[in-house]
């Protein structure tokens, strides 16, 4: 065999090979869209029982942990409890955030239960952010009137890249705080105090990289692969991060947890969210007059009601809540704004042009159901 049929051979035994391996590979982001929704508790839930406690399951979570569960009772009779194996305690050793988070539940299921005629009717059992069960809730039948759009629940999402650096208009800033200017405070791109929350975010994304059980925490809660992502249903995805292309092929077939504690990928972390404090029209911050489990259950509410309003003022938030998870610059932070009450969102916030369809992933209400 001569070199030049040799060579000509090699190369297409090489090609193949790839071409091969690609196809074999992970090749593409897996979407909310993608999931088919299942139902295997037909036998004890109601239809609008199950969309209900699905439309709740959109809420927001630190890593998309989802950290509630639901203790079945009866038929529209149920407990809303606190998932401890979501807890992230490297970062949230309180389970402040948790509770937060199990607020913005609360609040999204009760507006889905308006859209199929029920009023909820609640009672506070939790008395501190460790209690297994958070609140009880009863649905009773109403007559329907002024429901709420649940395509608000199902098209959420948190925005992290191409922010403009427009300053909120004012008529959108009264919208959104509506009458809860006591709590909603926003910051625009051109104030001292934006421009302070910028440096000790990236500050504070340095100390919580630098702190190994955290990085090992946000490890753990990364879904590399679409077949872990299948089956978790929950946690960081290459979508949810917003790593496309190229660059997500990369990480969904050769990335892993060990990556995530590496030098160069803390790096690129860092690098990232200097590149998204440099876009935004401002900071949104919530606060509260106590860390009671009421208080910051009804925080997590407000929040809620507010990330369902700016989808269509075209205004995306992204909650960055590092400065409030790092001890030396959580201290600093209310003398420097000047803002005396309790901090308990930190949202960046910003126009877009094109607002994208949401894309992190829920588990099934079949999988946090307890009976």
């Amino acid at each position: 065999m001569n070199r030049k049929k040799f060579i000509g051979i090699a190369s297409g035994t090489i090609i193949a090979t790839v071409t091969t391996s690609y196809l074999l590979s992970d090749k593409r982001n897996l979407l909310r869209a993608d999931i088919k929704l299942e139902n295997d508790n037909k036998e004890t839930l109601k239809p609008d029982e199950e969309e209900i406690l699905f439309l709740a399951s959109l809420a927001p979570s630190g890593h998309n942990t989802q950290p509630w569960f639901i203790q079945y009772l009866e038929p529209y009779h149920w407990i809303i409890g606190n998932d401890k194996s979501k807890w992230l305690p490297a970062v949230d050793p309180t389970q402040r955030e948790t509770i937060l988070s199990i607020g913005t539940f609360i609040q999204n299921l009760e507006y889905a239960a308006s859209y199929f005629g029920y009023d909820c009717h609640w009672n506070l059992l939790a008395k501190t952010n460790q209690d297994k069960q958070v609140m009880e809730v009863k649905l009773n039948k109403k007559e329907l009137k002024n429901a709420f759009d649940i395509a608000k629940i199902k098209n959420r999402r948190t925005v992290r890249s191409d922010f403009l650096s427009n300053v909120l208009k004012p008529e959108d800033i009264k919208y959104l705080v509506n009458s809860e200017s006591e709590f909603i405070h926003y910051l625009p791109v051109t104030s001292k105090e934006s421009q302070f929350i910028n440096e000790q975010t990236i500050v504070a994304n340095r100390l919580q990289c630098d702190r190994n059980p955290a990085q090992q925490e946000l490890a753990d809660w990364i879904r590399f692969s679409t077949k872990d992502a299948e089956k978790y249903r929950d946690g960081l995805t290459t979508a949810s991060m917003e790593i496309e292309g190229f660059s997500g092929w990369v990480v969904r077939n050769f990335y892993s947890k060990d990556n995530v504690m590496k030098k160069d990928f803390r790096e690129k972390g860092i690098d990232k969210i200097k590149q998204e404090v440099s876009q935004s029209a401002g900071w949104i911050l919530i606060t509260s007059k106590d860390n009671s489990v009421a208080t910051l259950l009804e925080t997590g509410r407000r929040m809620q009601r507010l990330f369902l309003k700016v989808r269509e003022k075209s205004i995306a938030i992204h909650p960055m809540t590092q400065i409030l998870e790092e001890a030396s610059t959580r201290q600093t932070l209310n003398q420097s704004i000047g803002i005396s009450e309790n901090i308990q969102f930190i949202l960046r916030s910003g126009y877009l042009k094109n607002y994208p369809s949401p894309v992190s992933l829920r588990r099934p209400v079949d999988w946090f159901i307890r009976k």
